[in-house]
């Protein structure tokens, strides 16, 4: 069950809201859901690490990236965590995490190992602090942030904090009782997005993530060649695959319509209408100018007869 984790080292951060509001036998659900996530992890110092802050006006830091290598020493530990009562500070817990986990002091690995950094918050309640602005700098320092709802959370806090794309970072479960139902879904994230995520896969244009594996695929207007990496620009004005009326000029993988003389370009980008050629300043006939499908012919007024160069009249 392990292997399709193996591929994917993190430095994981749980910020547990143990808030008044959270019951203690709530509590003891999400230490049950922190042992069931680390289970599904691949923990190790060369894989991944893990710490867990603990938060409710104070912030706790229960242990450090650097103190528990095995699940076994780090569960206990977890079993251990006793809850703090009274407010909810996320954003106070976001910063501490950014300023006393997130170092190389306390075993979060130095930037070029490229490993990335996770942080799961998981709280029942509104944080009774500014979480947006410690958010954003947490996200611009390179850490991803999940939002776990539970309960009675708010829901708009939670998309403040999350990083995007929120449908894939923002998780909400009714009850402490049902909080383990998120353990596959983050086992599925961390496995699934591994070579990816990681940059070791070898997709020339897109990477998709598959079960633990990843395909490769291409932008709009390329098509995956035979070797299954690369990509090829197709010819866009081949036929049934444009919706130009008129004329398609392909265009790097892609195509613009155009349309013959005589026609203008609808706004629509594809379909076209013949001009009205005889509008003023369209033509060239010294009389009369009559519209002919796209084009047009001069004729004269009574009494005039078209001269040889069909403008003219005598």
């Amino acid at each position: 069950a392990d292997s399709a984790c193996k591929n994917r080292p993190l430095d994981l951060v749980f910020i547990i809201d143990s808030s008044r509001s959270v019951r203690p036998e709530e509590f003891e659900k999400v230490k049950i859901f922190l042992s069931e996530m680390i289970d599904t992890l691949d923990v190790g110092e060369r894989t991944t690490r893990v710490a867990v802050l603990n938060y409710a006006s104070t912030v706790k830091v229960e242990f450090p990236l650097r103190t528990y290598f095995d699940k076994a020493s780090m569960k206990e530990a977890v079993s251990r965590i006793e809850p703090l009562s009274a407010g909810t500070m996320t954003g106070l817990a976001i910063q501490t995490a950014m300023d006393e986990v997130f170092t190389e002091e306390m075993g979060t690995r130095p930037a070029t190992f490229n490993i990335p950094k996770v942080v799961i918050v998981v709280t029942d309640g509104r944080p009774q602090d500014q979480v947006q602005d410690v958010a954003a700098s947490a996200q611009a320092a390179g850490i991803e942030i999940y939002a776990v709802g539970v309960d009675r959370a708010d829901m708009q806090s939670l998309r403040i904090m999350a990083s995007e794309p929120l449908d894939e970072h923002v998780f909400y479960v009714e009850t402490y009782g049902v909080i383990e139902k998120l353990t596959s879904k983050f086992r599925e994230t961390f496995c699934a997005a591994n070579a990816c995520a990681l940059g070791s896969h070898d997709c020339e244009q897109v990477c998709v993530s598959n079960g633990g594996s990843y395909l490769c695929d291409c932008y709009e207007g390329y098509a995956l060649n035979p070797d299954k990496r690369t990509c090829s620009a197709v010819d866009a004005c081949a036929p049934g695959r444009h919706e130009c009326d008129q004329i398609c000029v392909s265009n790097n993988g892609s195509y613009v319509c155009e349309c013959y003389e005589g026609y203008t370009l609808n706004p629509d980008k594809k379909t076209c209408s013949a001009m009205d050629t005889c509008a003023p300043g369209r033509h060239d006939c010294a009389q009369v100018c009559l519209s002919n499908d796209g084009s047009y012919s001069c004729g004269c007024f009574e009494g005039y007869t078209l001269n040889p160069d069909k403008k003219t009249c005598s």
